[in-house]
Parts: structure tokens; sequence; C-alpha cells
């Protein structure tokens, strides 16, 4: 199975997007697809044994669009020169179309040559040869929604090129009638409604365009962080290469008001960095000789040399827009319900018109009067609004989330978060800060301090747990060589298991020594270590005790708050740690938390994330996405603290990169104001076609409420406009909640 993003050019609104979605999906091959119409992209999963990439740009020509191939990269518009001459031309044709139309009607000065009454033949072919000039400017609307039209696929190209074209050749019809010598069809001339309704289409395109690209800036500003050029060491001496010319391993140097090239680990040097752009934090960091870099940091005061790992599309950048689009691309329950909707709609408003300019007819209604009615419905209920409705708050929330360090790898999270109860911490790395330090040693062997902490740190260094660093940090600072590790085994939520100089070590808790029934005759100082609040690593030589260590964490500053406010807001807080009950307790009281699970294995987190969804709860694991990936699976919502240097590998759903915890209140805050969001979109896009379509139809004529089809153009771009500066109003939750706060 394979999975590609293809850029797709001819959607126009949600009927496009999702009858092209719906015929993607029925090719044999193809297991899914998704199509995104504010991103231009479709999202196929598809059996590489049976299809090809040809195959699939085929399958989209098929459905009436084009596939420009792989996506490669987010592409902002910014509405150029030529689009935006084209319509300031058109904008004073179309009031010059209006005028010489319109201007006898409002008693305004005529211009005697174009006189309908003085001189027809002027004024007919002048307006002639103006729609046409409309119609060769909105010639891509009548292609698409004609090809559309004949795959099936019938969109809002097809209601403005169905009625545009009645319009016109009615129109055509009538001046030829005139130019006969039949005056009285002077009047049955509807040139303005054409030039008028693709004007607007085109003005609101537009806009559409210019609001689309907004909710891409910040992934795009993600994509154009990283510099074009770096400095590479080759052969002891500094050479500026291109990004493409980096390879593995090479050595790269950074100074000062530069940016890192690729992601690396720093060999030589240190320097404060911002990563702001990546990690939602303000506060410049400081790294040093080991610390991973990631690419687009910026080196605010040192020189560093750093050791490339991390290139092209493996940086962490490149994962985070990977993953940003890929979830922009999974649709939530309330957007496919609103694409089936969509679905049904064209169709629909193409009867309702059909049906009632048939049914006029047969009111005795003149043929004028029936088309003009039918031109008017058509143009009035075009979707823009309700195909923009759900896509464009997502990609402006998941836009959002990604600039303030929250990746998504689904968009229906959004509309879950906000719907949970429970929350369920783990401790280590998650509630604490995870960067341990010893706090008390009882050495009870013939091995000196520093010999015992040499082996440990020997033994740990294999390890990615948070309680290994405090050892391999040790030997770090005290400039200690690491001894030979044979036979090096990790047990699951009990420890280490590893051979020096043919002694054998274990590392672990006190549910290890249960396990390999290793006797401890050193429970009070077990006890006293618990009381100071330290986690204990028995040490085990050859199956005696040798050593307890206690070793402390720090409470992340913001964790009391954050539990504070997430229970304001409802939600039943648990802490599960494989720590101690005694250490876990303390600090589950110093945070408030609800509910205290210690002493617990990896697969005894995930039974307990398990038994509370039997229960009915909807619950949020947050954790350190590496032991606890099993619990971050089962839960309704996984939420993983990381580095941000292994994101693509992480089980969970959402990662905070910024290793805050405010960022799950954040979160929580996105999704709520996002379905709200959604929720008055769909309300206004669908109140304005219940009003305007029974409007359109004459149904309150007899209130002399009636409109036109330049009016119903106008109020369609008015409420796609709506739906659109509703949608960005969501870029300033976080500014408003931090403002109140």
């Amino acid at each position: 199975m394979e999975k590609i993003i293809l850029s797709i050019e001819g959607m126009t609104c949600s009927a496009c997007s999702n009858g092209l979605e719906k015929y993607l999906q029925k090719q044999d091959g193809i297991l899914q697809a998704s199509v995104n119409l504010v991103m231009a992209n479709a999202s196929i999963e598809y059996d590489e044994k049976k299809l090809t990439v040809d195959d699939l740009n085929r399958f989209v020509k098929s459905a009436g669009f084009e596939s420009l191939g792989e996506f490669q990269e987010i592409k902002i518009e910014n509405v150029n020169k030529k689009a935006r001459l084209n319509l300031i031309i058109h904008t004073i044709l179309i009031i010059l179309i209006m005028y010489i139309s319109m201007g006898h009607m409002l008693n305004l000065p005529t211009i005697k040559l174009l006189d309908p009454i003085e001189n027809p033949i002027n004024y007919i072919v002048v307006l002639l040869i103006l729609s046409c000039l409309f119609i060769i400017y909105g010639f891509d609307i009548l292609k698409s929604g004609y090809k559309n039209l004949i795959h099936q696929t019938p969109n809002m190209d097809t209601l403005v090129g169905i009625g545009v074209l009645s319009s016109f050749l009615f129109s055509l019809y009538s001046a030829f009638l005139a130019l006969k010598g039949d005056h009285n069809h002077i009047m049955n001339l509807y040139f303005e409604s054409v030039a008028t309704i693709i004007y607007f289409v085109k003005l609101g395109r537009f806009i559409d365009q210019k609001s689309k690209d907004k909710t891409k800036e910040a992934i795009k500003n993600l994509v154009t962080i990283t510099p074009n050029k770096a400095t590479i060491i080759i052969e002891g001496k500094e050479k500026e290469v291109t990004l493409d010319m980096i390879k593995q391993g090479d050595i790269l140097v950074c100074k000062a008001g530069e940016k890192i090239a690729v992601d690396g680990t720093i060999v030589k040097g240190q320097a404060h960095f911002d990563q702001a752009f990546i990690t939602g934090e303000s506060k410049p960091v400081s790294l040093s000789i080991d610390d991973q870099v990631i690419a687009g940091s910026i080196n605010y005061d040192g020189y560093i040399e750093y050791k490339a790992e991390r290139i092209g599309k493996e940086t962490t950048v490149s994962e985070i827009v990977k993953l940003v689009l890929e979830s922009s691309n999974s649709k939530v329950p309330i957007a496919r319900l609103a694409d089936k909707i969509a679905s049904y709609f064209v169709p629909t408003v193409i009867i309702i018109a059909i049906i009632t300019f048939i049914t006029y007819l047969l009111m005795g209604k003149n043929i004028e009067t029936s088309l003009i009615t039918l031109v008017t419905i058509l143009v009035v209920a075009c979707p823009c609004s309700l195909g923009l409705a759900t896509p464009l708050a997502i990609i402006v929330s998941e836009g959002l989330c990604a600039s303030n360090g929250i990746l998504i790898k689904k968009s229906e999270i959004l509309e879950n978060a906000n719907k949970m109860d429970t929350i369920v911490f783990d401790k280590t790395g998650t509630l604490t800060y995870g960067k341990l330090k010893i706090k008390k040693i009882y050495n009870y062997s013939d091995l000196s301090e520093s010999e015992l902490l040499i082996k440990i740190g020997s033994i740990e260094s294999n390890s990615t747990h948070p309680i290994a660093a405090t050892f391999t940090e040790y030997l770090k600072e005290n400039d200690l060589e690491k001894l030979n590790v044979q036979k090096y085994k990790e047990l699951p939520g009990l420890g280490i298991k590893a051979i020096i100089n043919k002694n054998e070590y274990l590392l672990g808790n006190l549910k290890l020594l249960e396990k390999e029934k290793i006797k401890n005759d050193y429970l009070k100082d077990a006890d006293h270590l618990k009381e100071i609040g330290c986690s204990i690593v028995y040490v085990v030589e050859n199956n005696k005790i040798i050593a307890l260590i206690g070793v402390n964490d720090i409470i992340r500053s913001e964790a009391k708050q954050v539990i504070a406010s997430l229970k304001r807001k409802g939600f039943k807080i648990i802490m599960l740690t494989g720590d101690n009950n005694e250490t876990a307790t303390k600090i589950g009281k110093e945070l408030n938390i609800d509910e205290i699970v210690s002493e617990v294995l990896p697969k005894d987190k995930s039974n307990i994330i398990k038994k509370l969804k039997e229960n009915g709860k909807r619950v949020i694991m947050c954790g350190d996405g590496i032991n606890d990936s099993p619990s971050l699976a089962l839960a309704d919502i996984g939420i993983s603290l990381n580095s941000g240097m292994e994101i693509a590998i992480d089980s969970s759903d959402v990662i905070l990169i910024s290793n805050n915890l405010e960022s799950i209140l954040n979160l929580i805050n996105i999704s709520e104001k996002t379905i709200t969001n959604i929720k008055q979109n769909l309300f206004w896009a669908f109140f304005y076609n219940t009003l305007m379509i029974p409007l359109a139809i004459g149904l309150l004529k007899p209130f002399n409420i009636i409109i036109n089809p330049m009016i119903a153009s106008l109020a369609m771009v008015l409420s796609s406009t709506t739906v659109i500066l509703n949608a960005l109003r969501l870029k300033n939750i976080l500014n408003k909640k931090k403002k109140h706060n």
C-alpha cells in the first residue's frame, strides 16, 4: 500500500472536491481518497501492485480535473498582477455596461450614440461586444461547468454556466429580432446579466483566493524558514553550498545570526537558539555539544559545528508540513455531512430551476420572465459558501495549531478534543520535566561512588528512559569514558539487564526485584528515599543489591495551573506512573490530581485506559510517546510531548513540539472555537440558500420582494465573504485568550 498527495487544478467548490473524491474511491486499486478544496490537493492510498501514479493522474483527468503531479510545495498565489489588472479592467467595463443598459431607467444622462431608442443598433452591438468580453473573461468557468456536467459531477460552475449561457442565447435571439426591425425586443436584452454574473463570480474567486492563501501562511512559513545555503567543512576549510549538496554525516558551521540548515547534533561549541517557529516558545534555548538542532533555528550568539543527520524530506520541518497536510486532508464528521449535502445540492438546484421554468410557462408567463427566473435560481444557489464553510475553518485552525507547536495527525481531533471528559497523564517527562538529578546514594559495595556511577552510566547510556539521562549526564559532566557493555536488554516497566566484565547487573524498580526474586535487606533506606520524594533505582550485581540511588524530578512550572484550568472545564484528571506510591502521591497532592495510580507497567496503563473507555469515559492520554505508546494508541486522543526530532514514528494523535502542557489547553480551546465557527458557517450557508432560493423562485412576489440575476450574483459573493471572514476570525483565538489572561 502506497500513499501520495497529488496537486489538483480545476476545483472551484465543494461539489468539485466531493465529486472527484467519490470518483476516485470507486476506482479499483484505490483504498482511500480524500480531496481538499482549500489546499487544492488529493490524498490517495492505493495498491501499488495494481496502480501507478500515472494511473492516478489519468483517473483525475477522467473526472474532469487536472493532476499537477505529486504535491511538492504549498503554493500561495498572492493574486498576481495579471489577475488584479484583469479585475480592474473588467470593473471599469461592468460600470460601463451597467450605465449603458440601465442608465436611462435611472434618468441618468444618456450617451446619444448608444441610446436604445435613437440608436438601437449601436446600443445592441456595443452591449453584445461587451458581454462577449466578459464571456472570454469567464471562459474558464464555462469550460469547468461543461466538463463537470459531462462527467456527471455538476458543480458551482455548472450552475453559473447554464445561467450565463441561457441569458446570453436568449439575449442573442432578442438582438437578432431587434436588428431585423422589431424594436420591442430591445428591452428583452440581458447582456448586462451575463456580464454581472461572470464579474461577481470572478470577484468572489479573487477574494476567495486571497483568503485561502492567508490560511496557508502558517504552513508556508515553516517551509521558508530554512536557509537556501549553508557552510560546510571540507578538509578543514569552510565552503558555502546549497542544501541539496549536503549529505548525512557532513559537518556544518552555524555562526551568530545564521540559521541551522538541516537537523543534526552539535559536535563543537554552544549558543542560544530561537526555535519559536516550531515550538511556540519565545525564549531562546541554550544548546551545546550532543544537543540536537532543528533546521530553521536561529543562532543568536555563538559559533557551533554540527553533524547533518536528517536532510531534505526527513527534516523536522518537512515532517511537520507532511503531518499538517495529511491532517488537513482527513475529514471531520461534520465536514463529511456538508460534503454529502453538497453532492445532492447542485443537481437539486438544477431540477428546481427547470421545474420553475416549466411551471412559469404553464402559468402563462412569457419566456423572458421564465428564463430570468431560471437564471436567478441557478446563480443565487451557487454553493460557494457551503463549500468553504468547513475546510476553511479547519485549515485556519490547523495552521494556528502548527504555528503554536501543536501537530495534529487527523483533523477529526479538532472536532473531538472539546468532547473529552477525562485526561490521563504520565508522570515522568510529562507532568515533570524528566530531567532527574541524583538526590542520594546508598552504596553497599566495595566500589567507590564514582566507579559505581561509571558502571551504571555505561549501562544506562543505551536507554532512552528519562532516568537514564541522569547517569549519562554524570559521565558527560565528569568527562568519564563508558565501559564495554554486553547483552544489554530492556525489561519494559521494570528496568535493564546487562553484563560488564562477566558480571550481571540489574538496574530498575522494586518490581524488578520481585520478578527476579532478589531479597531486599535495605527497606529502611528505601523508605527514607521515598519520604524525601525520590524515585529509587535498585542496583543489583550478580543477584545481590549493591546500591540504592534516589533520583528526583522537578514538576513542570505550568503543570499546576494547567491542571486547575482543566478541572474548571470539567475534566477528571488521573496520573499513571510506574513510580513508587509515596513519590507519586506527593506529586499528585501537590498538583491536586483527582486520582493517582502508581507502580503500573506500560501494559497496565493501557488496561486502565481500556476500562475508562468501557465505563463511558472519553479519554485523552498524555505521555512521552515512547513507553506510553500502547495507551496513547488506545485512548480516544493520544497526546505526546516530544522533542520534535522523532515526529514521524510517534504513535499519538497530537504532538506537542513545545513540550508545554499549556498546549493542551490551547488545543481544547481551538477545538471548541473551531466547531462553533464551522456550525456558524454552515448555518449562514444553509440560511442563505434557504432564504434566497424561494426568493429567486418568486414566492415573495406578492409582497413586492423580487431579485434578478445581478442581485443574485452579488448576494452569492456576499454569502461567501461572510463565511470567509468568519473563518479567518479563528486566527485570533489564542491572542484573545492571552489578553484575557
